[in-house]
């Protein structure tokens, strides 16, 4: 048996989220209260490579859970996913990329929230402004060699799981894992 939703109430709700209480039937036939994060549009994440192979990465101060490095990511707002890739790499790095791959789509804090995130590798980087959103926490941009990266996700200065799992499958695709 799956989970079974008997009702579902629409506790909050604005532009980018809606928290849902649901009535639902555990796998194991139990009655339950499920708390739901449903995020309404696909996050992208993007994994920019620089030319000599360094992966670009954003310092990011987050309201919920403090600083860490990051790769570029944010809303796509309703935009086209590659769309919404291309104006988050460049709102957060100051590059365009001239060339694109889609690597595939992950659920974030799937225990708890309904959250799409795709995963796009950016290459051929050309820097095309030295500003960065600052607005939304960003303190720094800077690239780092992949030994660097991994030192990164083990010391914990990377500690965003989503760009863990986005860097895993830019490994994955340039052959690094």
């Amino acid at each position: 048996m799956s989970w079974q939703q008997r009702s579902s109430r629409e506790v909050y709700a604005n532009h980018y989220i809606r928290v849902l209480e649901d009535e639902v039937t555990r796998p194991d036939g139990t009655a339950g209260r499920y708390g739901l994060l449903e995020v309404r549009q696909p996050a992208v994440f993007v994994v920019p490579v620089t030319p000599d192979g360094r992966v670009v990465l954003v310092l990011c101060d987050r309201y919920t859970t403090g600083t860490s490095w990051e790769v570029p990511a944010g809303g796509s707002d309703g935009q086209e996913l590659r769309v919404a890739a291309e104006r988050e790499l460049a709102e957060e790095t100051g590059y365009a990329a001239a060339r694109w791959d889609h690597l595939g789509g992950q659920w974030g804090l799937n225990g708890v929230a309904r959250s799409r995130i795709e995963v796009f590798l950016a290459r051929d980087l050309t820097r095309t402004s030295t500003t960065y959103d600052e607005a939304e926490g960003i303190g720094a941009v800077d690239d780092f060699a992949w030994p660097e990266v991994r030192t990164m996700l083990r010391d914990g200065s990377i500690n965003d799981n989503e760009s863990a799992g986005a860097l895993l499958l830019a490994a994955i695709e340039l052959g690094w894992a």
